[in-house]
């Protein structure tokens, strides 16, 4: 790593001058005070591309200039500097002090007035070259410290899914399998809620809390649970309480993944037309997550042996979908499931028991 000395002596200076026997007097100056990366042009117009391309760590500009002057340079550069400071040193003979201040206003740093002392020159190139290579530095420790951020959030996410992953299969492995269930659910749910519009970030969201849906069968007794056959009665009563049992396991965490998933566990089992369970709340009164969960479950329970009852065929659960609109599910949401079957069919294969 190279040494704060070493790195001004290679920092990236311009020299910005007309006339050629000012631009080879400043070059002969800084290399003798150890300067290495020293570049000039004579072109006031070409500055601002050539900053561009190799972000010079100090320019120095002259004010008095045909075609464009110190002051339109500094324009240019600014335009392009996006809200970056710009580490201009201005070098004039003009004493006028409403020039200075404009140049000043318009982003250069300093400025020394010809004819110069150059060891006050050397001293105000070393201070703003000291300053712009801090500034570099604080730059890269905030992209640095940026990137250590997105990857320890994305750890904790991951973590977090799988935890979530773990939990939903605990409730799922006692009445499926291989708990593949709840994969399909959550990958056809954010596929369902790409296609309806939502954002990325929510869509993710629900991809992360649905597989949680059906956690409260945890609490439903095994007796009930995988009875093969229709429930009735209090049994069906009691298998109805895994929503509210879910609801309870999930509830009262300000996360907003759980907060969605306490909303997709307790709504996921009302219907469209209010005949739904825990609450028969009907319409947009459900929440949208959680009707998109309630396709996706349902058509994949369809396809999927339990306990009470064989699997259906694709066409036999996409008939019942279709049927379904405006009566069990949102038929807004049931038209753009029925757009994405094929999508659909993919992830079955991704998880298949």
């Amino acid at each position: 790593m190279m040494t704060f000395e070493e790195r001004l002596a290679t920092a990236a200076i311009l020299i910005v001058d007309d006339i050629e026997a000012n631009v080879l007097l400043l070059e002969n100056l800084l290399r003798q005070r150890g300067y290495r990366n020293v570049r000039s042009t004579s072109d006031p117009f070409s500055v601002a591309p050539l900053h561009r391309e190799h972000r010079f760590a100090a320019i120095l500009l002259d004010m008095q200039m045909p075609g464009l002057d110190g002051l339109g340079v500094l324009q240019q550069l600014r335009a392009d500097a996006a809200g970056d400071h710009l580490p201009v040193l201005v070098i004039t003979a003009q004493t006028d002090q409403a020039m200075r201040l404009k140049a000043l206003e318009l982003g250069a740093r300093d400025y020394v007035t010809k004819p110069f002392v150059v060891a006050e020159l050397a001293q105000r190139l070393r201070n703003l070259l000291e300053v712009e290579l801090a500034y570099r530095d604080r730059q890269q420790q905030a992209v640095t410290l940026e990137m250590l951020v997105r990857e320890r959030t994305r750890q904790l996410e991951e973590t977090q899914r799988e935890i979530v992953n773990c939990l939903a299969r605990a409730g799922e492995f006692r009445d499926n399998e291989t708990g593949n269930h709840v994969s399909r659910v959550a990958y056809t749910a954010r596929a369902l809620a790409v296609a309806a519009g939502f954002d990325e970030a929510i869509a993710d969201q629900i991809l992360c809390a649905s597989p949680m849906h059906d956690v409260g069968k945890i609490g439903i007794a095994d007796h009930i649970l995988l009875r093969p056959g229709r429930l009735e009665g209090d049994d069906l009563a009691q298998m109805r309480r895994h929503v509210e049992i879910g609801g309870e396991i999930l509830g009262g965490h300000p996360a907003p993944v759980m907060v969605m998933a306490c909303r997709i566990a307790l709504g996921h089992h009302e219907r469209w037309d209010g005949g739904g369970y825990p609450a028969g709340a009907a319409g947009d009164a459900i929440p949208v997550e959680a009707r998109v969960v309630a396709i996706c479950d349902v058509f994949d329970a369809l396809l999927s042996i339990r306990p009470y009852k064989p699997a259906w065929s694709w066409d036999e659960a996409v008939k019942y979908v279709t049927e379904q609109a405006g009566k069990h599910f949102d038929p807004d949401l049931v038209a753009r499931f029925l757009a994405i079957l094929p999508e659909i069919r993919e992830i079955r294969a991704r998880f298949v028991d």
